[in-house]
């Protein structure tokens, strides 16, 4: 079964179309108000590890990295992942993040992560 995942900025409008909004970072995005953001969960247990996250900074060099060391986490964070796979049955879901590289960023990796362990 092939889930229906799409990624998009914390920053962009809602739509219809994003089904289910799910935040995946675990902190809140500058700037935005929690009623605008029609979030349908804020899921902090999946985002990387403070560690990861810090260690990463946005690098793009470290991206490769970053991935497997964030696959090996979401490996070992079953309840987290199995809340997403959840929604991700019902239909749509939309993972939000804040970052501003759009290429190389948590929601990016998990969504892969999501494709390949469908």
């Amino acid at each position: 079964m092939a889930f229906d995942i799409a990624v998009k900025r914390a920053y962009e409008a809602p739509d219809k179309a994003d089904g289910q909004r799910v935040l995946v970072d675990r902190i809140w995005p500058r700037g935005v108000r929690k009623e605008d953001a029609e979030l349908t969960l804020w899921l902090k247990e999946i985002a990387p590890s403070d560690e990861l996250r810090k260690w990463f900074g946005h690098e793009p060099e470290r991206w490769a990295e970053f991935q497997e060391r964030y696959r090996a986490e979401l490996d070992g964070n079953d309840e987290a992942v199995a809340e997403l796979r959840g929604l991700l049955r019902e239909g749509r879901v939309t993972l939000l993040y804040g970052a501003h590289d759009e290429a190389h960023n948590n929601a990016v990796a998990l969504a892969e992560y999501l494709r390949d362990h469908a």
